[in-house]
């Protein structure tokens, strides 16, 4: 058999390296290296026998396999795209010095189809709680969030007084039952709703035409001058709160719906509008805020200054009228004219039913119809006034509930098998969104490293991360965290979690199993040198 010049050479350096190789070994420079052994397992790349040890013989079985098949992806020490010498130098050298190279750890976590109770999405209770849906409203999902709508004399029954304990223990109830809760003020609708102290001040307005209600004067010096505190005191004590999800721009028509339907009289100017919405715009900052869709010069204002939008009949199909409903002849119409259609990207979109899905049921309303176009416009929220849902449509209604918002599903985590302790510890994550909306409020992208032995677990959480940005469909993740320079050698289990902003615990719930009682999914492990 006649060997070429190049093979020749190739031999000749793979005889040499297997010689230096074996009188390395033979002088025991690596027998007694508790360093340069891997422990339990394959952790290194080094580790090329999977004996679970770092040693001499790995770099001769390199030169051996790479003999018989220098072809073969493994031998590629380097990663350079092909086998030379210089990987099995490469590799010695890295040994020699101690400088072990990770295996690439990957966890491909199993998807569940469970329902997941999560703030700012999902289902909505008006008034009560989901202890209350629980127990007496059968077919109806959990709510993530508590709507209160309260009129303006409720929350402020004497000038100045703001019944701020009132609000802060349906907040802790609503907690108690793992939701945050939603505010709007009421001005008006059948009998008064402003304060009488107000009206004693000085501010004006109208009875309906029928005599029963009324309303504001909503362009009068003292109602602005008064509403205005109402609402700054509000966001002063509850913008950026981590029980509220999001507040309603109300205020303005009847139960704060921008409207002055039924009662004879119109609504304010734009003008006028425009002060009332600023109230809101200039004190909350964090929390965020959502308009009411239909009013041209409102809403377009509104949204452009960012925020999300609601609409107050999903479902009607003909409940007003033969010849026109909202599902079909005004919400694309009015998300066109005031150019929202993007803005569920950065806000939310809340929807309450016309009157409940039971009324749907009734009027063989198409439900798929309605649902579909709910979530093409990207539905977070959906109140449906605390009703049953048929029994016939609960099956569609509980997948639907499973697209509403955002549904994150961890398909891949990717990380080094070990890290140094005060070293960074890079992770690649692939994620899938699998709802119709992003989360619109920050949680914490967190790892945990808990200790085989001992309850001391170590918390790291990944500054960069920013889940409002995480829209519908696939998206990888580069995350990259500071191990903290006293934590001690050893294996860790690795856990995951989407943090509460407030008191850091694990928050959020993903569509995958591995969640512990805690709420770490703890996925994969970790040594630590």
């Amino acid at each position: 058999m006649k060997i070429s010049s190049n093979q020749g050479s190739r031999l000749a350096l793979t005889t040499l390296l297997l010689s230096a190789a074996l009188l390395v070994y033979l002088s025991g420079m690596l027998a007694a290296d508790p360093e340069s052994t891997a422990g339990s397992g394959a952790w290194c790349r080094e580790d090329f026998n999977g004996d679970g040890k770092v040693l001499i013989t790995d770099v001769i079985a390199l030169l051996l396999a790479a003999r018989d098949n220098p072809l073969e992806p493994a031998v590629d020490y380097n990663r350079d795209g092909k086998y030379t010498v210089g990987d099995a130098v490469e590799m010695l050298l890295n040994i020699l010095g101690r400088r072990l190279t990770p295996l690439e750890v990957v966890v491909e976590p199993v998807q569940t189809d469970d329902f997941l109770l999560n703030p700012l999405r999902g289902f909505e209770s008006k008034h009560c709680f989901n202890d209350w849906i629980g127990r007496g409203v059968p077919r109806h999902p959990l709510c993530g969030t508590a709507q209160f709508r309260w009129y303006w004399d409720e929350l402020e029954p004497q000038d100045g007084n703001i019944r701020f304990g009132m609000i802060d223990s349906m907040i802790a109830r609503a907690v108690e039952n793992g939701q945050k809760i939603n505010i709007r003020v009421m001005c008006q609708n059948g009998v008064q709703h402003v304060p009488q102290w107000l009206r004693d001040a000085g501010a004006g307005g109208s009875y309906y035409s029928d005599g029963g209600g009324w309303q504001p004067d909503y362009g009068d010096p003292v109602f602005l001058e008064r509403h205005e505190r109402l609402v700054k005191a509000l966001a002063g004590r509850y913008d950026g709160h981590p029980a509220v999800d999001f507040v309603d721009i109300g205020s303005i028509g009847r139960w704060g719906e921008w409207h002055s339907s039924e009662t004879g009289l119109n609504m304010p100017t734009d003008s006028i509008q425009k002060i009332i919405i600023d109230f809101y715009l200039d004190n909350f900052e964090e929390t965020p805020l959502i308009a009411l869709i239909g009013d041209d010069f409102a809403m377009q204002y509104q949204v452009e200054n960012g925020t999300g939008w609601r609409a107050d009949c999903l479902g009607d199909m003909g409940g007003f009228s033969s010849g026109w409903n909202h599902m079909e002849d005004f919400y694309q119409q009015a998300l066109d004219a005031s150019g929202a259609n993007e803005v569920w990207k950065h806000a939310p979109v809340v929807f309450e039913t016309c009157w409940t899905i039971q009324y749907w049921y009734d009027r063989h309303w198409d439900l798929d119809y309605i649902l579909s176009e709910a979530l093409r416009w990207h539905v977070s929220i959906m109140n449906n006034g605390n009703e049953p849902v048929p029994e016939a449509w609960w099956p569609a209604v509980q997948e639907f509930e499973k697209k509403m918002g955002y549904r994150f599903v961890l398909r891949k985590l990717k990380h080094p098998s070990f890290a140094e302790a005060g070293d960074t510890l890079s992770c690649e994550l692939l994620w899938e969104n699998r709802g119709v909306a992003p989360c619109y409020l920050s949680h914490p992208l967190a790892y945990e490293l808990r200790p085989a032995a001992g309850d001391t677990s170590w918390v790291v959480e990944d500054p960069r991360a920013d889940i409002t940005g995480w829209l519908p469909g696939e998206f990888e993740i580069h995350s990259g965290v500071v191990l903290p320079e006293e934590i001690p050698p050893g294996e860790y289990e690795l856990g995951l979690a989407l943090l509460d902003p407030a008191d850091r615990k694990p928050r959020i719930r993903l569509a995958v199993e591995g969640r512990d009682t805690d709420g770490w999914y703890r996925l994969s492990r970790l040594r630590v040198r």
